[in-house]
C-alpha cells in the first residue's frame, strides 16, 4: 500500500491519516472521502493527496485495495510469527529509525532512574523490560497497574526517563499518568504501533513499530508484542554497552 520511504516523507497531517486508516481498515472500505477526513480530523484535501502520493487514481481504487487486504485478512486465523518479524524488520528499521533509538538511549544514559509503565500486556512487558535493564546495572523500577497513585508522591522525576509502552498510544490511564511523569520532570520514551497517536505527540522520543493491526471476534487486540521486546532489549544492551564506555 505505503512503502517505508513514502511513510518516512508523511507530514505531520499524513501520518495522522495513515495511523487512523491502519487502525480502522475494517471501517474504511465504507466510508467516503468526507467521512474519513472527519473521522481522522482531517480536510478531504488532504485524503486525496496521500491516495496521490500512494500512487492510486482516485479513493474508490484506494478502498478497493484495503477490502482486498482486508479479506486477506479474516481468511488467515492469525499472522505467522515469521510475516509479523518480516513487516517490522524490512519495512520499519532503518538509518533514520536507528537515530531515534540511539536518542533514546543518551536519554536513558544520563538518567538516574527509569521507570517502565503500561497496562494489560503492555504491562507484563514493562515488567520485563524493568528486569532487563536491572539485570544490566540500570536502577530501575516498573508501574503496570493503572490506578497506582503515581500523582501521590511527592517524588521529583527530574532525573528519570520513562519508557511507557502501549500499541494504541491513546489508553486513558496511561496517559494520566504520563502527564503526572512529565508534570514532575521526568523524560519520556513511548513504544507505540503508530506515531501519531497523543501519546507519541508527549513523548521526547517515540519509536512505533508500525505493524498491521490484528484483533479477534473484533474486540481482542492480539498486535504482536515481538517488536516491543526487541526494542526494549535494544535499549537495554545499548544503554549497558554505552555505560560500559563501548560505544
Amino acid at each position: 500500500m505505503f512503502n517505508l520511504d513514502m511513510i518516512h516523507s508523511f507530514t505531520e497531517t499524513e501520518r495522522v491519516l495513515y495511523d487512523y486508516i491502519m487502525q480502522h481498515k475494517d471501517t474504511v472500505y465504507y466510508m467516503r472521502v468526507r467521512d474519513l477526513a472527519e473521522a481522522a480530523h482531517v480536510s478531504p484535501a488532504s485524503v486525496i493527496r496521500l491516495m496521490k502520493k500512494g500512487g492510486y487514481e482516485s479513493f474508490a481504487e484506494f478502498k478497493l485495495e484495503i477490502r482486498n487486504q482486508h479479506k486477506q485478512v479474516e481468511q488467515q486465523a492469525v499472522f505467522d510469527t515469521k510475516e509479523i518479524v518480516d513487516e517490522f524488520f524490512n519495512r520499519t528499521l532503518s538509518n533514520d529509525y536507528n537515530k531515534q533509538l540511539d536518542k533514546a538511549v543518551e536519554m536513558i544514559h544520563t538518567a538516574g532512574l527509569v521507570i517502565f509503565l503500561g497496562i494489560g500486556t503492555s504491562g507484563i512487558l514493562a515488567e520485563y523490560g524493568s528486569r532487563q535493564f536491572f539485570n544490566l546495572g540500570q536502577r530501575t523500577f516498573f508501574v503496570k497497574d493503572p490506578f497506582y497513585p503515581l500523582g501521590h508522591s511527592r517524588e521529583d522525576f527530574t532525573d528519570s526517563v520513562a519508557i511507557i509502552l502501549s500499541v494504541s498510544g491513546e489508553t486513558e490511564q496511561i496517559l494520566e499518568q504520563t502527564e503526572i511523569l512529565i508534570e514532575r520532570g521526568s523524560k519520556i520514551i513511548s513504544i507505540t504501533n503508530t506515531s501519531g497517536n497523543t501519546l507519541a505527540k508527549h513523548s521526547d522520543v517515540n519509536l512505533a513499530y508500525h505493524l498491521t493491526p490484528e484483533t479477534i471476534n473484533k474486540t481482542v487486540n492480539i498486535t504482536s508484542q515481538v517488536p516491543v521486546a526487541y526494542l526494549v532489549e535494544t535499549l537495554a544492551r545499548k544503554n549497558y554497552a554505552k555505560r560500559q564506555n563501548r560505544i
